[in-house]
């Protein structure tokens, strides 16, 4: 699995190195311990030293290198800090959908279900990459709907490391055939009627139930 071309249109090199070796190290193809050398990897990426050392403080930042003087020593993500990076994404998505449940959410009701369309498209052309983008920016448009600038602030921190995490579970979601992406896609149409409800409680108990079937397959897909 490489990263998609289209998901790095406007990046720059740098940003596109980090995407490139954040998904390498999230799949496990480059290890804990490893140490990565701006030199090498500015030869394998066909590139300067500059957007290397950009990538390894992006990466470094999101806790997947620490940098040493001998070069980036690569920290990787264990299974407890997968958990806790889903943890963070329950407490945002469970806090913007009861802000926006206060509010007037008919426009973001057609964007979503605009998205489920599209969802609903890409698995009829088996395109697991097309319905990784489209569940993330289901989600993201959740987020940026809530109008809370330090919520927005904290999705932002983790927004790469989810969106490369989701590629690869999507993968594994395919594998399992239509009738498990029609489930994934009724959880979206769920949160939908949730919000619509404007009941605090029902749209908490979606937000749980979305968020315990999603590390079912968590578990399943990341080494």
């Amino acid at each position: 699995m490489s990263y998609p071309a289209a998901w790095l249109q406007g990046t720059s090199r740098g940003e596109a190195v980090a995407c490139a070796l954040r998904l390498q190290i999230i799949q496990g193809a480059i290890r804990p311990g490893d140490v990565l050398s701006e030199n090498r990897l500015a030869a394998d990426f066909e590139t300067s030293r500059s957007p290397v050392r950009e990538a390894l403080k992006t990466l470094s930042g999101e806790g997947l290198v620490r940098l040493e003087r001998m070069g980036a020593v690569v920290a990787g993500l264990s299974a407890e800090e997968v958990e806790e990076l889903y943890d963070v994404r329950f407490l945002i998505e469970s806090f913007a959908q009861h802000r926006l449940a206060q509010g007037d959410t008919t426009a973001l009701f057609g964007e979503l279900n605009r998205t489920i369309d599209k969802m609903e498209l890409a698995v009829r052309h088996r395109d697991a990459v097309e319905f990784a983008g489209l569940d993330f920016g289901f989600h993201e448009a959740i987020i940026s709907a809530a109008q809370h600038k330090r919520i927005l602030h904290l999705w932002n921190s983790i927004r790469q490391i989810v969106l490369t995490v989701m590629l690869i579970t999507t993968d594994e979601i395919f594998s399992e055939g239509t009738d498990k992406l029609e489930a994934v896609i009724e959880k979206h149409r769920a949160i939908i009627r949730g919000l619509e409800s404007k009941d605090p409680e029902r749209i908490l108990a979606g937000v749980r139930e979305y968020f315990a079937d999603s590390k079912k397959t968590l578990h399943l897909s990341l080494p």
